[in-house]
């Protein structure tokens, strides 16, 4: 990774560090936010609470979607905590899991979020911060109806567009009402349906877990919780991460079904 940085020749120490600092992250999230956020003399450093975690996912949700959406989030989340503290009294290390990756499932990044994103006044408001005096914008995107496939690969091949295209982002942000419905002109893809099986997927495991969950198989239930942090990218490449997650998954929700304990980080 660090020699892709390289040959990329961009920024290169900033996103080496980026890197480093993402995987001390990794291994121990809690140090790195103590170095993030030192205490000054007489100073109180408030790391994030769960109730913090859950409600910033769910307002993003809000935007993303609707209400309706955030509130189908927000269910899912307060059943494990409360299946959580009755098991394990004081523990939250199952809420946090699930508050974090069934948010990750929830919030895919389709057209209409990309749309929403590019539009939100965030973007404009770095690139402003940025460059100065004139400037033109060019997309290069690859849109899943209209992108030719490369004959040897299969994959979609990305295009350039121009600054118009903010205008198109635009209005197709303002159809995000139609994500996952019968006019979805997006929802018939392969990998929309994918994702939308995800979350229906990891609400039926997480409902199983709340109803069986105890003190002795609770490590195995966060790991479950957990698989999504392994599906990354788009296109292909989430094709590949997605089948290992699956794999992944299915691995240790038949262990857990069958009462075995020990956890695929303990082996």
């Amino acid at each position: 990774i660090e020699a892709a940085i390289e040959l990329n020749g961009i920024a290169i120490d900033s996103n080496k560090r980026s890197f480093a600092w993402g995987r001390k992250t990794a291994a121990s999230r809690r140090e790195v936010e103590e170095i993030a956020l030192p205490k000054a003399a007489g100073d109180v450093v408030e790391l994030e609470t769960v109730d913090t975690l859950i409600e910033r996912r769910r307002a993003f949700l809000k935007d993303y979607q609707d209400n309706r959406y955030a509130k189908r989030y927000l269910k899912l989340v307060e059943k494990i905590r409360a299946a959580e503290e009755k098991a394990v009294p004081g523990s939250t290390r199952l809420t946090e899991a699930v508050a974090r990756y069934f948010f990750k499932l929830m919030a895919y990044k389709d057209e209409y979020e990309v749309a929403r994103l590019y539009t939100d006044g965030s973007f404009i408001k770095k690139l402003n911060a940025q460059f100065e005096g004139d400037f033109k914008v060019k997309y290069h995107l690859a849109p899943p109806i209209f992108a030719k496939a490369n004959p040897e690969t299969g994959h979609l091949i990305k295009k350039e567009f121009g600054p118009w295209m903010m205008s198109a982002f635009g209005l197709l942000a303002k159809f995000k009402v139609l994500r996952g419905s019968p006019f979805d002109p997006f929802g018939r893809m392969a990998e929309r349906k994918a994702e939308r099986a995800l979350i229906q997927e990891y609400a039926a495991t997480i409902n199983d877990i709340c109803e069986t969950l105890t003190e002795d198989n609770l490590n195995l239930a966060v790991e479950i919780a957990e698989v999504p942090e392994h599906i990354r990218g788009y296109g292909h490449v989430k094709e590949t991460h997605l089948a290992a997650a699956r794999t992944m998954r299915e691995d240790l929700t038949s262990r857990y079904k069958a009462g075995d304990t020990q956890s695929l980080a303990a082996e």
